[in-house]
């Protein structure tokens, strides 16, 4: 097993330099200081269990679910099809482990002007405006296809980031991935966030999901990425068909 400083200079090193966001002055260039920032804070990250028992689960799993996963993303794709066209997929990169850039996989549940469309809205709707801010997401979102709101509640939308996993951008429990303008909101705990592989699920969701601020995520993030255990990763797996199934904070 790589003790945390040993593994923090090879995270350094091979994938990162989180300075580059300029967002927590801890996390620097230096292997000395970051090392030290990762023994204190996150030395769990640097486990045996977090770095191969957590990977071959993910994939393990993802493998046995890609016959039902796929048949259902198949017929989601003719339904998104028939329902608003091309494209199916929507792609959006987001911030993953370390700070490196990737496109997340969803099906598409959005007008194709959605730009506009929510530009407009939050231009008209002062309410809905401050809801964006604080969770950057509407209940009530103007952009979203009534078949698209089927596809968010119940979160089937998000079933092609099976193929983030495989490819090791995700990972089946952990912070939900954010864009890179998202990042400033966690602030001095940024380095919390990028420690970890964003995950499919989380804490996030099985808490309430829209029903809770911003701020409030970015400390269950702080959460789970302090205090990580496989376990945990499962009760979280557990509770989550729960949540999705309820639609408990769906947005």
């Amino acid at each position: 097993m790589l003790k945390p400083a040993t593994y923090s200079q090879r995270f350094l090193a091979e994938e990162l330099t989180l300075s580059t966001y300029g967002l927590i002055s801890i996390l620097s260039s230096d292997p000395s200081e970051s090392s030290a920032w990762f023994a204190r804070n996150v030395p769990r990250l640097g486990s045996f269990s977090y770095r191969v028992v957590k990977r071959a689960f993910d994939v393990l799993l993802c493998l046995a679910s890609i016959p039902l996963a796929g048949s259902a993303i198949l017929l989601l794709s003719a339904y998104v099809f028939v329902s608003v066209g091309f494209p199916i997929f929507y792609r959006q990169e987001r911030i993953g482990r370390g700070g490196t850039k990737f496109k997340l996989y969803k099906l598409r549940t959005m007008r194709a002007d959605s730009s506009q469309i929510l530009s407009k809205w939050l231009a008209d709707h002062s309410e809905d405006r401050e809801e964006w801010h604080k969770h950057q997401k509407l209940k009530n979102d103007p952009r979203v296809t009534a078949g698209g709101r089927f596809l968010r509640r119940t979160s089937l939308d998000e079933l092609p980031q099976i193929w983030n996993i495989l490819r090791g951008e995700m990972s089946l429990v952990g912070p939900r991935p954010v864009t890179e303008a998202e990042l400033e909101k966690y602030r001095d705990r940024v380095g919390y966030y990028l420690a970890a592989v964003p995950g499919l699920t989380g804490l996030w969701q099985v808490s309430g999901r829209c029903n809770i601020s911003y701020d409030e995520r970015v400390e269950l993030d702080e959460t789970y990425v302090r205090t990580w255990s496989f376990w945990g990763d499962l009760f979280i797996l557990t509770r989550t068909p729960r949540s999705v199934f309820r639609g408990d904070g769906a947005c």
